[in-house]
């Protein structure tokens, strides 16, 4: 299995500055992290019609103004700050890995899988860096959920983060694209909002990175405090850029963050919280999708041609109502003037 190795994470006293630098305003201290979904309240016919408009504008791939980012955000934090740590899912439902902000491959993701709201989909997080519009992706998707917010699922990567856009991308492409870093600081305190793992019928437990050694139960998932920055070590961090590996018990992670997890670890805390399949992404897999640990992890990765270098088929993972998964796979959308695909993954990917 391919690593997409970011660099390591800087340690904590920097992302204390950081935090205090760039940290969400005192809201985010109110969100009620345990309260039902169910409970929003219906979005006025005025929201829709803008929401429609901008649905409109992005997928012709033009982004929105600052200002139409700032409400965009602040309707996004009234849906999300009601989704739980672990926000229940129900089938059926199209799961979904890294898009990296490719836009027109998550495009082409929606022509394969169906439009939504006519298809439910749970995205695992890794909306920015990496491709050419980040922006314009994450506008999408976060526009999508705040239109559909029963339809799609919307979970936090570990590129959701404040440190790791600065190094991979989205700070630069918002600098470029609106002229200050107002937009970028909008979306990544946004991102504090974003629930970090899924439960699919009770069953698929869907999640970016991977397991924690300080969490073996799902309720202790549902504990902690998510709306913050992505901490540089602890379970929440570990969610968001574990792997599992092919030997056994738990080892260091070459990513700088996390942990590897083996088949064991994987297969005690299915049996323990009654789950059948770990679902999640964060990882390069030339196919698109690949199984770990004797069937009870699965990797899907939605960036095809990742860093419109590496080659690779993206996948999508189908979950019916009787709980049969099927895979679809597809290649990058073609467009003028975007780099081709090479069939060679750099020696950086592996």
């Amino acid at each position: 299995m391919d690593l997409d190795t970011d660099v390591p994470m800087e340690d904590v006293s920097e992302s204390q500055q950081l935090s205090h630098t760039f940290g969400n305003d005192e809201s985010t201290n109110s969100a009620n992290q345990g309260s039902s979904s169910s409970i929003r309240q219906e979005t006025p016919a005025a929201s829709i019609d803008k929401l429609d408009q901008w649905i409109e504008k992005l997928a012709k791939c033009e982004p929105l103004s600052e200002g139409d980012v700032k409400q965009l955000c602040d309707m996004a934090i009234e849906v999300l700050q009601f989704e739980e740590n672990v926000q229940p899912v129900h089938v059926p439902v199209t799961i979904c890995g890294d898009v990296h902000g490719q836009f027109h491959d998550l495009m082409e993701l929606f022509q394969i899988g169906g439009p939504c709201p006519d298809t439910n989909y749970l995205f695992m997080g890794d909306y920015v860096d990496r491709g050419y519009y980040s922006v314009e992706t994450v506008s999408y998707l976060v526009c999508m959920k705040v239109r559909f917010p029963n339809r799609i699922t919307i979970l936090r990567g570990n590129h959701e983060s404040r440190q790791i856009t600065q190094v991979y991308g989205f700070y630069d492409e918002c600098l470029r694209k609106y002229g200050s870093a107002t937009v970028w600081k909008l979306f990544t305190d946004l991102f504090d909002y974003f629930p970090i793992t899924a439960l699919v019928d009770n069953k698929i437990f869907c999640l970016h990175g991977g397991l924690s050694p300080m969490i073996e139960t799902i309720d202790q998932v549902r504990e902690l405090n998510r709306i913050q920055e992505v901490p540089h070590e602890g379970p929440m961090c570990d969610l968001l850029w574990s792997d599992p590996d092919d030997r056994g018990g738990w080892g260091i992670s070459p990513r700088g963050a996390g942990f590897t997890f083996g088949q064991d670890i994987s297969e005690q805390f299915n049996h323990t919280n009654d789950l059948s399949l770990i679902a999640r992404a964060h990882q390069l897999v030339m196919e698109g999708y690949s199984w770990s640990h004797q069937e009870s992890v699965v990797t899907i990765f939605s960036a095809p041609n990742y860093c419109y270098r590496c080659g690779n088929q993206a996948a999508i993972m189908e979950v019916d109502e009787q709980h049969n998964r099927q895979f679809l796979q597809y290649d990058p959308s073609i467009r003028p003037g975007e780099p081709t695909v090479t069939r060679k993954t750099p020696d950086y990917f592996l």
